[in-house]
């Protein structure tokens, strides 16, 4: 008894818990974030505005458009692609968020048929 009483009030505060997610304090601003390249963890770079993102990766910049689906969640495209696979949209949601970082995932757009869509997480800590 005491058991199922134990389990029912986990479930009562776990259910209240939210993770943080004040997305519009991201929509803009000066990022960077790590990432694997390789077995060798690299750092980059990006600028976003209201509609385009621009990332600094390795002394390059390469741009795409920004589409807001709404506040959490948005849709990257690159400007000039120069691959088939660089011109695949990319779908970016913000998971939470903390005073100077949120963690986010992202996956294509459109999922291809045939193939499993694989979601990648990450964390970009804002620095302007």
């Amino acid at each position: 008894m005491r058991l199922l009483i134990c389990i029912c009030f986990l479930a009562l505060f776990s259910s209240c818990f939210q993770t943080e997610r004040n997305c519009s304090d991201y929509k803009t601003g000066t990022f960077e974030f790590s990432y694997l390249d390789n077995g060798v963890d690299k750092t980059a770079k990006f600028t976003r505005t209201e509609d385009y993102s621009i990332d600094f990766i390795e002394g390059k910049a390469d741009s795409s458009s920004v589409r807001w689906i709404n506040d959490c969640e948005f849709i990257l495209k690159k400007l000039h692609p120069k691959s088939t696979q660089e011109a695949k949209a990319i779908h970016m949601k913000i998971l939470n968020t903390t005073d100077n970082s949120y963690t986010f995932e992202y996956t294509y757009a459109v999922k291809e048929q045939n193939r499993s869509n694989r979601v990648e997480k990450g964390v970009a800590t804002k620095i302007d």
